[in-house]
């Protein structure tokens, strides 16, 4: 495969995870699978919580797409979709788990008018401690902060909590 269109997997299978993300996020983390999720909602008292345990699932898919691809004989496009997905965690872990929930130091401060946007966006979804009446479900795009703040005022379903240091 060329590397361009390999490059043009790749890209496009992140851009396809941010509305994966989206869809699990909004319809699994806070409907069925609350269950997990609800632990990221609340002050996390050690390393780890129960919503880690998405990241080790969504991980299947791609370390079995990059092993198929590369040693299983499926084709150059698995291995680019594997590690499509493999980007998309390693952006989302590096935006959500470590500057937004600072879960390593850091002295990263958002400064483009697209950096702040998302950051304000991510804890506006983290004042609320329910599954229902939430805001921003997306990691690499979120709507406007004033369109959030009305959806929030206007939400009845919302539980908001306090916010925390590791908001």
């Amino acid at each position: 495969m060329h590397l361009v269109t390999f490059a043009l997997i790749f890209l496009a299978t992140i851009a396809f995870m941010e509305v994966f993300a989206y869809v699990m996020h909004r319809w699994v983390m806070h409907g069925v699978g609350w269950f997990l999720h609800a632990s990221h909602h609340r002050a996390r008292t050690g390393p780890f919580e129960w919503n880690d345990l998405y990241a080790v699932i969504f991980a299947g898919p791609s370390i079995a797409l990059l092993w198929m691809g590369v040693r299983g004989g499926w084709g150059d496009w698995a291995a680019a979709v594997g590690a499509g997905i493999a980007g998309y965690g390693a952006i989302y872990f590096g935006f959500h788990d470590w500057i937004v929930h600072q879960r390593l130091p850091h002295r990263i401060v958002p400064r483009s008018a697209y950096f702040k946007r998302i950051v304000q966006a991510h804890r506006l979804h983290h004042v609320v401690e329910s599954k229902h009446g939430t805001v921003s479900f997306g990691f690499l795009w979120a709507p406007p902060v004033d369109q959030l703040k009305a959806e929030l005022k206007a939400s009845s379903g919302a539980q908001l909590r306090e916010p925390s240091l590791q908001d």
